[in-house]
């Protein structure tokens, strides 16, 4: 295993369009039959919100998600007013109160649809950096930064980096180019052209994706240096070869979403392709065990890192936890078992594979874990021994920086990519054909619905999209590097705990959908 360096170009955004004719947007715009077909809607709208089939001088249907809505008013190009037959409504797209919940707002998911197709920020006035769940991340600010702290260097100037290993063990320093990588998702859970577009996307950006439980594809190979490979109780398609050429192994000892128990794949996605991967039976529910039947103490687990530190002596070895109370026991406890990133798993984790019984918020919220660890960590006086990563219900690049500030040095991306392929949180990743978007699917046909190239482009864009909003925030507190950000809870306020007239100051959080 190569050690990768890290990179200096970064890769490039590229538009990647939706795979679904009918997009949906804030806003909605019809065209009535008065319209004559003039184009002059086409020639005035800046946003390419009114396309035309230029052979037989037709309009399309209007692309509903680039139209910048009512505020468009004030431009001498409104189409609205300027249409010579009145032939255009803009109104608000009614779907929106039926569409995502109160943490993945739908004004949260458009956004993520938009970076993902653009590599930028929306033009379409849109809150994307909060939810309405009234606590955790969304009420959590920055603080108003103090303008004589602005820093005014460049993105390129600005490092993002992620170092995996500060053990100085002899091991590879590996250095990501993002704060972030790509959480564990299996090969059973999703679609193999999802898996594999997110290796791509690893690669590209020069960070990593996971391979969850269910083991390493033959198709992951050529992407091999960027994929760490996960060992889970269940023991799913683990080989010797494919911890040889992984370059982080992680442990997977819980997860937010379920801890407690095992990893769960029901039958409907156990096709013959899965199966043989996990050498069981088509079509038979797989429910792993938990814990390991073969670790029951500190002195186990440092066994199992020894194990697999001698199989793959250039690996670094990832231990992944969900968050109880005495989450920071077990933090330290995997340090001095010879890990070299400890991955805390918050209670909003998701999960494509586990019943709707398994879903429900049982653990600790990675808001609270985060900073209990950080602190306990360097009471140890080992904090800077050890890459304390967080994930489970970090949704966007604030709620990562908001991670970071509370003590974390990065954060395991997994739902937010999902979005970026256009889920829309319906909640059936459970089932093999429930997933209408192809993404969380076994069925050959779905999977289909996109490509591994899609896939690539589209993560690729929502990461270089996040990657402004990081470069903003910490021009705006004086910072050139990610890593200044570090346990900076100074620099964060809770709503609660201001008065009415501070509070003021804050944006608020978008006001409560209606659930259906």
């Amino acid at each position: 295993m190569k050690q990768t360096p890290h990179i200096t170009q970064l890769p490039e955004t590229k538009e990647a369009r939706s795979r679904f004719r009918n997009t949906i947007g804030k806003y909605t715009i019809k065209r009535s039959s008065r319209c004559i077909s003039c184009g002059l809607c086409a020639e005035l709208c800046p946003y390419g919100v009114h396309p035309r089939y230029e052979k037989f001088s037709k309009p399309l249907r209007p692309v509903e998600h680039k139209c910048i809505g009512f505020k468009c008013k004030e431009n001498d190009y409104y189409c609205i007013d300027r249409c010579p037959e009145k032939a255009l409504t803009l109104r608000l797209n009614p779907v929106l109160e039926t569409l995502g919940d109160y943490r993945w707002t739908a004004e949260m998911l458009i956004a993520h649809w938009e970076m993902a197709e653009t590599g930028n920020l929306p033009v379409v006035g849109l809150e994307y950096n909060l939810g309405c769940s009234g606590g955790g991340f969304d009420k959590i600010r920055f603080r108003l930064p103090d303008p004589a702290d602005y820093r005014d260097i460049s993105d390129e100037e600005i490092d993002l980096g992620l170092d995996l290993n500060k053990r100085k063990d002899g091991r590879p320093e590996r250095r990501l180019s993002l704060p972030c990588y790509s959480g564990g998702m299996s090969y059973g859970s999703m679609a193999l052209t999802a898996l594999v577009g997110r290796a791509r996307a690893a690669a590209r950006l020069n960070t990593l994706t996971c391979t969850g439980e269910g083991g390493y594809p033959k198709e992951f190979l050529p992407y091999a240096d960027y994929v760490i490979t996960q060992v889970a109780t269940g023991l799913f398609g683990v080989r010797e070869e494919t911890i040889q050429c992984a370059p982080v192994i992680e442990f997977k000892y819980a997860q937010g979403a379920k801890p407690g128990l095992g990893g769960h794949l029901l039958g409907d996605k156990v096709t013959p392709e899965v199966a043989a991967m996990r050498e069981t039976v088509v079509g038979s529910s797989l429910f792993s065990p938990f814990p390991f039947h073969s670790v029951y103490s500190v002195e186990d687990h440092k066994k199992h890192v020894d194990w697999v530190k001698e199989v793959n002596p250039r690996g670094l070895v990832s231990v992944k936890v969900s968050t109880p109370t005495d989450v920071d026991m077990v933090a330290v406890g995997s340090y001095y078992a010879g890990a070299h990133i400890v991955h805390i798993d918050g209670s909003y984790g998701g999960t494509g594979a586990a019943p709707d019984i398994a879903k429900k918020n049982i653990a600790m919220p990675i808001e609270y874990a985060i900073p209990k660890v950080h602190q306990f960590l360097k009471d140890e006086g080992i904090r800077d021994e050890v890459c304390l990563i967080a994930s489970g219900g970090i949704r966007n690049a604030m709620d990562v920086a908001k991670a970071i500030a509370l003590g974390a040095d990065g954060a395991v991306i997994g739902t937010a990519e999902l979005v970026a392929l256009e889920c829309v949180r319906c909640g059936n990743c459970e089932s093999g054909r429930g997933c209408a978007r192809g993404i969380a699917s076994t069925d050959h046909e779905l999977g289909h619905m996109m490509s591994e190239a899609y896939t690539e482009q589209r993560i690729v864009n929502m990461y270089m999209a996040w990657r402004k909003q990081w470069c903003d925030l910490l021009r705006q507190f004086g910072m050139q590097s990610v890593r200044e950000l570090v346990g900076r809870s100074d620099l964060l306020v809770h709503l609660d705990y201001l008065d009415e007239a501070e509070r003021a100051r804050y944006q608020p959080a978008p006001r409560q959908q209606l659930i259906i």
